[in-house]
Protein backbone atom coordinates (compact mmCIF):
# COMPACT_ATOMS: atom_id res chain seq x y z
CA UNK A 1 0.00 0.00 0.00
CA UNK A 2 2.17 3.57 -1.04
CA UNK A 3 -0.67 5.52 -1.54
CA UNK A 4 1.21 7.94 0.76
CA UNK A 5 -2.00 8.77 3.28
CA UNK A 6 -0.99 5.42 5.33
CA UNK A 7 2.45 7.07 6.22
CA UNK A 8 1.61 10.59 6.84
CA UNK A 9 2.14 12.01 10.25
CA UNK A 10 -1.44 12.80 11.28
CA UNK A 11 -2.66 9.63 10.23
CA UNK A 12 -3.09 7.35 13.71
CA UNK A 13 -1.12 4.21 13.89
CA UNK A 14 -3.60 1.89 15.06
CA UNK A 15 -5.99 2.98 12.21
CA UNK A 16 -2.94 2.77 9.94
CA UNK A 17 -2.41 -0.54 10.86
CA UNK A 18 -6.15 -1.72 10.65
CA UNK A 19 -6.43 -0.14 7.01
CA UNK A 20 -2.76 -2.60 5.88
CA UNK A 21 -4.36 -5.25 7.17
CA UNK A 22 -7.63 -5.26 5.84
CA UNK A 23 -5.87 -3.95 2.44
CA UNK A 24 -4.16 -7.56 2.83
CA UNK A 25 -7.52 -9.47 2.48
CA UNK A 26 -8.22 -7.57 -0.88
CA UNK A 27 -5.20 -8.38 -2.46
CA UNK A 28 -5.79 -12.04 -1.44
CA UNK A 29 -9.51 -11.62 -2.85
CA UNK A 30 -8.55 -9.87 -6.18
CA UNK A 31 -6.13 -12.26 -6.97
CA UNK A 32 -8.77 -14.70 -7.19
CA UNK A 33 -11.01 -12.60 -8.41
CA UNK A 34 -8.55 -12.68 -11.53
CA UNK A 35 -8.58 -16.08 -12.05
CA UNK A 36 -9.70 -17.66 -15.39
CA UNK A 37 -9.59 -21.51 -16.64
CA UNK A 38 -8.47 -20.03 -20.05
CA UNK A 39 -4.81 -19.30 -19.81
CA UNK A 40 -3.99 -16.15 -21.83
CA UNK A 41 -7.22 -14.44 -19.80
CA UNK A 42 -5.63 -15.67 -16.96
CA UNK A 43 -2.43 -14.27 -17.80
CA UNK A 44 -3.78 -11.09 -19.39
CA UNK A 45 -6.17 -10.39 -16.20
CA UNK A 46 -3.33 -10.93 -13.87
CA UNK A 47 -0.72 -9.25 -15.40
CA UNK A 48 -2.08 -4.99 -14.60
CA UNK A 49 -3.13 -6.68 -10.80
CA UNK A 50 0.64 -7.82 -10.15
CA UNK A 51 2.28 -4.72 -11.90
CA UNK A 52 1.46 -3.08 -8.26
CA UNK A 53 -0.26 -0.28 -7.76
CA UNK A 54 -1.20 2.45 -5.00
CA UNK A 55 -4.76 0.39 -4.28
CA UNK A 56 -5.90 3.93 -3.87
CA UNK A 57 -9.40 3.59 -4.48
CA UNK A 58 -10.06 0.12 -1.85
CA UNK A 59 -8.48 1.97 0.49
CA UNK A 60 -10.73 5.26 0.11
CA UNK A 61 -13.24 2.10 0.79
CA UNK A 62 -11.75 0.72 3.98
CA UNK A 63 -11.27 4.19 5.42
CA UNK A 64 -15.16 5.13 4.46
CA UNK A 65 -16.13 1.92 6.30
CA UNK A 66 -14.94 3.49 9.58
CA UNK A 67 -17.52 5.55 9.97
CA UNK A 68 -19.58 2.64 10.55
CA UNK A 69 -19.11 -1.15 10.92
CA UNK A 70 -15.39 -1.57 9.19
CA UNK A 71 -15.74 -5.44 9.95
CA UNK A 72 -19.08 -5.45 8.05
CA UNK A 73 -19.04 -8.56 5.35
CA UNK A 74 -19.39 -6.35 2.15
CA UNK A 75 -16.87 -3.59 2.95
CA UNK A 76 -13.71 -5.86 1.73
CA UNK A 77 -15.71 -6.89 -1.68
CA UNK A 78 -16.95 -3.51 -2.65
CA UNK A 79 -13.03 -2.57 -2.24
CA UNK A 80 -12.20 -5.43 -4.88
CA UNK A 81 -15.22 -4.24 -6.99
CA UNK A 82 -13.43 -0.97 -7.14
CA UNK A 83 -10.03 -2.28 -7.60
CA UNK A 84 -11.20 -4.16 -10.84
CA UNK A 85 -13.31 -1.49 -12.16
CA UNK A 86 -10.12 0.20 -12.23
CA UNK A 87 -8.51 -1.93 -13.83
CA UNK A 88 -10.39 -2.57 -16.99
CA UNK A 89 -10.56 0.98 -16.76
CA UNK A 90 -6.99 1.08 -17.59
CA UNK A 91 -7.02 -1.88 -20.47
CA UNK A 92 -9.41 0.22 -22.44
CA UNK A 93 -7.78 3.11 -21.80
CA UNK A 94 -4.09 1.83 -23.10
CA UNK A 95 -5.96 0.75 -26.08
CA UNK A 96 -7.62 4.32 -26.99
CA UNK A 97 -4.20 6.36 -25.88
CA UNK A 98 -2.34 3.19 -27.70
CA UNK A 99 -0.29 2.85 -24.83
CA UNK A 100 3.14 1.07 -24.64
CA UNK A 101 3.72 1.02 -20.76
CA UNK A 102 1.78 1.04 -17.67
CA UNK A 103 3.30 0.85 -14.00
CA UNK A 104 6.70 0.06 -15.52
CA UNK A 105 5.51 -2.98 -17.78
CA UNK A 106 4.33 -3.71 -21.23
CA UNK A 107 0.75 -2.59 -21.30
CA UNK A 108 -1.10 -5.63 -22.55
CA UNK A 109 -2.25 -4.22 -25.82
CA UNK A 110 1.66 -3.67 -26.44
CA UNK A 111 2.01 -7.38 -24.86
CA UNK A 112 -0.43 -9.08 -26.29
CA UNK A 113 -2.75 -6.91 -28.97
CA UNK A 114 -5.66 -4.83 -28.62
CA UNK A 115 -8.53 -7.47 -28.76
CA UNK A 116 -6.79 -9.52 -26.14
CA UNK A 117 -6.44 -5.82 -24.20
CA UNK A 118 -10.15 -5.03 -25.12
CA UNK A 119 -11.76 -8.78 -23.83
CA UNK A 120 -9.14 -8.49 -20.46
CA UNK A 121 -11.38 -5.34 -19.72
CA UNK A 122 -14.44 -7.14 -19.95
CA UNK A 123 -14.28 -9.61 -18.28
CA UNK A 124 -12.62 -7.53 -15.09
CA UNK A 125 -15.67 -5.73 -15.40
CA UNK A 126 -17.70 -8.99 -15.18
CA UNK A 127 -16.03 -9.81 -12.22
CA UNK A 128 -16.84 -7.33 -10.24
CA UNK A 129 -20.11 -7.24 -11.61
CA UNK A 130 -20.16 -11.21 -10.14
CA UNK A 131 -19.43 -9.96 -6.68
CA UNK A 132 -21.18 -6.74 -6.42
CA UNK A 133 -24.62 -9.61 -6.95
CA UNK A 134 -24.09 -10.47 -3.76
CA UNK A 135 -23.63 -6.80 -2.40
CA UNK A 136 -27.21 -5.86 -2.72
CA UNK A 137 -29.29 -3.95 -6.05
CA UNK A 138 -28.38 -0.58 -4.22
CA UNK A 139 -24.28 -1.23 -4.83
CA UNK A 140 -25.12 -2.55 -8.44
CA UNK A 141 -27.53 0.54 -8.88
CA UNK A 142 -23.93 2.82 -7.48
CA UNK A 143 -21.63 0.46 -9.74
CA UNK A 144 -24.02 1.01 -13.31
CA UNK A 145 -24.09 4.95 -12.51
CA UNK A 146 -20.02 5.28 -11.76
CA UNK A 147 -19.70 2.99 -15.25
CA UNK A 148 -22.47 5.63 -16.93
CA UNK A 149 -20.23 8.37 -15.55
CA UNK A 150 -17.36 6.63 -16.70
CA UNK A 151 -18.22 6.27 -20.39
CA UNK A 152 -19.54 9.42 -20.48
CA UNK A 153 -16.58 11.32 -19.42
CA UNK A 154 -14.36 9.08 -21.91
CA UNK A 155 -16.67 10.68 -24.74
CA UNK A 156 -16.88 14.04 -23.47
CA UNK A 157 -12.92 14.16 -23.42
CA UNK A 158 -12.49 12.73 -27.25
CA UNK A 159 -15.47 14.72 -28.17
CA UNK A 160 -14.01 17.61 -27.08
CA UNK A 161 -16.33 20.82 -25.76
CA UNK A 162 -19.28 21.57 -28.14
CA UNK A 163 -18.91 25.29 -29.84
CA UNK A 164 -19.63 27.82 -27.46
CA UNK A 165 -19.06 25.78 -24.77
CA UNK A 166 -16.12 26.82 -21.88
CA UNK A 167 -13.43 24.75 -22.40
CA UNK A 168 -11.86 24.66 -18.54
CA UNK A 169 -15.66 23.86 -17.74
CA UNK A 170 -15.61 21.23 -20.26
CA UNK A 171 -12.74 19.72 -18.82
CA UNK A 172 -13.33 19.61 -14.97
CA UNK A 173 -16.40 17.66 -16.20
CA UNK A 174 -14.37 15.49 -18.25
CA UNK A 175 -12.23 14.80 -14.42
CA UNK A 176 -15.19 14.25 -12.93
CA UNK A 177 -16.13 11.53 -14.96
CA UNK A 178 -13.52 9.94 -15.77
CA UNK A 179 -11.47 10.33 -12.37
CA UNK A 180 -14.10 11.50 -9.82
CA UNK A 181 -16.72 9.01 -10.10
CA UNK A 182 -15.17 6.09 -9.40
CA UNK A 183 -13.51 7.66 -6.44
CA UNK A 184 -16.81 8.93 -5.38
CA UNK A 185 -17.98 5.45 -5.59
CA UNK A 186 -15.47 3.87 -3.04
CA UNK A 187 -16.15 6.45 -0.08
CA UNK A 188 -20.34 5.50 -1.20
CA UNK A 189 -19.81 2.12 -1.10
CA UNK A 190 -17.47 1.83 1.97
CA UNK A 191 -19.71 4.11 4.20
CA UNK A 192 -22.88 2.37 2.89
CA UNK A 193 -22.34 -0.95 3.21
CA UNK A 194 -20.37 0.12 6.82
CA UNK A 195 -23.99 0.82 7.56
CA UNK A 196 -23.06 4.50 8.25
CA UNK A 197 -25.78 7.57 8.35
CA UNK A 198 -27.06 8.51 5.09
CA UNK A 199 -25.74 11.91 5.56
CA UNK A 200 -22.34 10.28 6.54
CA UNK A 201 -22.78 8.12 3.04
CA UNK A 202 -23.64 11.46 1.24
CA UNK A 203 -21.24 13.93 2.38
CA UNK A 204 -18.03 11.44 1.64
CA UNK A 205 -19.40 10.32 -2.01
CA UNK A 206 -19.14 14.21 -2.26
CA UNK A 207 -15.65 14.56 -0.37
CA UNK A 208 -14.32 11.44 -2.47
CA UNK A 209 -15.13 12.73 -5.83
CA UNK A 210 -13.89 16.52 -4.90
CA UNK A 211 -10.09 14.94 -3.77
CA UNK A 212 -10.32 12.84 -7.06
CA UNK A 213 -10.89 15.87 -9.14
CA UNK A 214 -7.87 17.82 -6.85
CA UNK A 215 -5.31 14.69 -6.94
CA UNK A 216 -5.65 14.85 -11.20
CA UNK A 217 -5.51 18.93 -10.91
CA UNK A 218 -2.43 18.31 -8.51
CA UNK A 219 -0.84 15.82 -11.43
CA UNK A 220 -1.49 19.11 -13.95
CA UNK A 221 0.35 21.22 -12.00
CA UNK A 222 3.30 18.68 -11.02
CA UNK A 223 3.09 17.58 -15.34
CA UNK A 224 4.55 21.07 -15.63
CA UNK A 225 6.04 22.34 -12.23
CA UNK A 226 8.32 18.99 -11.82
CA UNK A 227 12.21 18.96 -12.57
CA UNK A 228 12.02 14.63 -12.37
CA UNK A 229 9.66 12.10 -12.74
CA UNK A 230 7.47 13.28 -9.30
CA UNK A 231 4.48 12.97 -11.37
CA UNK A 232 5.03 9.19 -12.33
CA UNK A 233 6.00 10.61 -15.85
CA UNK A 234 8.42 13.14 -17.44
CA UNK A 235 7.58 16.71 -17.02
CA UNK A 236 5.84 17.74 -19.88
CA UNK A 237 4.49 14.90 -21.20
CA UNK A 238 1.33 16.20 -21.43
CA UNK A 239 2.51 19.46 -23.55
CA UNK A 240 4.36 17.24 -25.74
CA UNK A 241 1.23 15.51 -26.30
CA UNK A 242 -1.28 18.14 -26.82
CA UNK A 243 -3.54 17.66 -23.51
CA UNK A 244 -4.62 20.73 -22.88
CA UNK A 245 -4.71 20.44 -18.81
CA UNK A 246 -5.46 23.06 -15.88
CA UNK A 247 -2.66 25.51 -16.61
CA UNK A 248 -2.53 25.34 -20.38
CA UNK A 249 -6.27 26.37 -20.45
CA UNK A 250 -5.71 28.87 -18.19
CA UNK A 251 -2.99 30.44 -20.24
CA UNK A 252 -5.13 29.79 -23.49
CA UNK A 253 -8.56 31.85 -21.71
CA UNK A 254 -5.62 34.97 -21.87
CA UNK A 255 -6.10 37.75 -23.85
CA UNK A 256 -3.80 39.53 -22.73
CA UNK A 257 -1.37 40.06 -25.85
CA UNK A 258 2.11 39.34 -24.04
CA UNK A 259 0.57 35.76 -24.02
CA UNK A 260 -0.32 35.41 -27.79
CA UNK A 261 3.30 33.37 -28.51
CA UNK A 262 3.03 31.12 -25.93
CA UNK A 263 -0.73 30.64 -26.54
CA UNK A 264 0.33 30.31 -30.54
CA UNK A 265 2.97 27.56 -28.88
CA UNK A 266 0.62 25.76 -26.79
CA UNK A 267 -2.14 25.06 -29.62
CA UNK A 268 1.03 23.90 -32.15
CA UNK A 269 3.21 20.50 -32.76
CA UNK A 270 5.21 19.95 -29.41
CA UNK A 271 7.31 16.80 -30.34
CA UNK A 272 10.27 19.44 -31.39
CA UNK A 273 11.88 19.43 -28.53
CA UNK A 274 13.36 22.82 -28.73
CA UNK A 275 9.75 24.21 -29.18
CA UNK A 276 8.78 21.93 -26.15
CA UNK A 277 11.24 23.26 -24.02
CA UNK A 278 10.45 26.93 -24.89
CA UNK A 279 6.33 26.17 -24.40
CA UNK A 280 7.17 24.13 -20.78
CA UNK A 281 10.08 26.88 -19.42
CA UNK A 282 7.30 30.18 -20.33
CA UNK A 283 4.00 28.00 -18.86
CA UNK A 284 6.05 27.62 -15.55
CA UNK A 285 6.86 31.56 -15.06
CA UNK A 286 3.17 32.15 -16.23
CA UNK A 287 0.49 33.06 -13.77
CA UNK A 288 -2.01 30.45 -15.07
CA UNK A 289 0.85 28.11 -12.26
CA UNK A 290 -0.95 30.40 -9.56
CA UNK A 291 -4.13 30.23 -10.82
CA UNK A 292 -3.90 26.14 -11.21
CA UNK A 293 -2.79 26.08 -7.84
CA UNK A 294 -6.03 28.34 -6.57
CA UNK A 295 -8.19 25.99 -7.89
CA UNK A 296 -7.08 23.16 -6.75
CA UNK A 297 -6.67 24.94 -3.03
CA UNK A 298 -10.48 25.55 -3.65
CA UNK A 299 -11.67 21.68 -4.52
CA UNK A 300 -9.33 20.75 -1.34
CA UNK A 301 -11.04 23.79 0.62
CA UNK A 302 -14.32 22.42 -0.43
CA UNK A 303 -13.55 18.98 0.33
CA UNK A 304 -11.95 20.13 4.25
CA UNK A 305 -15.41 22.23 4.44
CA UNK A 306 -17.82 19.27 4.10
CA UNK A 307 -15.32 16.78 5.77
CA UNK A 308 -16.00 19.34 9.02
CA UNK A 309 -19.34 18.40 9.52
CA UNK A 310 -18.49 14.16 9.80
CA UNK A 311 -18.21 12.89 13.56
CA UNK A 312 -14.44 13.49 14.78
CA UNK A 313 -13.35 10.32 13.97
CA UNK A 314 -9.49 9.26 13.64
CA UNK A 315 -10.73 8.20 10.06
CA UNK A 316 -12.41 11.95 9.57
CA UNK A 317 -8.28 13.04 10.57
CA UNK A 318 -6.86 10.76 7.72
CA UNK A 319 -9.32 12.10 5.56
CA UNK A 320 -8.06 15.54 6.08
CA UNK A 321 -4.42 14.11 6.17
CA UNK A 322 -5.12 13.07 2.82
CA UNK A 323 -6.54 16.46 1.48
CA UNK A 324 -3.34 18.39 3.49
CA UNK A 325 -1.03 15.70 0.58
CA UNK A 326 -2.91 17.15 -2.31
CA UNK A 327 -1.74 19.91 -1.45
CA UNK A 328 1.90 19.54 -0.52
CA UNK A 329 2.84 17.57 -3.06
CA UNK A 330 2.65 20.12 -5.34
CA UNK A 331 4.45 22.70 -3.50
Amino acid sequence: MSSGLLGLPAVDDTLAADISERLTSVEDMLRVAVKSEHSLLADSSRHLAEAGGKRFRPMLVLLASEFGDPAAPGVIPAAVVVELTHLATLYHDDVMDEAVMRRGEASANSRWDNTVAILTGDYLFARASDILADLGPEAVRIQARTFARLVQGQIEETTGPAEGADPLEHYLGVLAGKTGSLIAASGHLGALLAGAEPEVVSTLTSVCEKVGIAFQLSDDILDVSSESDESGKTPGTDLREGVHTLPVLHVLRSTDPDDAHLRELLVSDLSDDARHAEALALLRAHPAMDRARADLRQWVDEARAELATLPDLRARTAFMALCDYVLTRTS
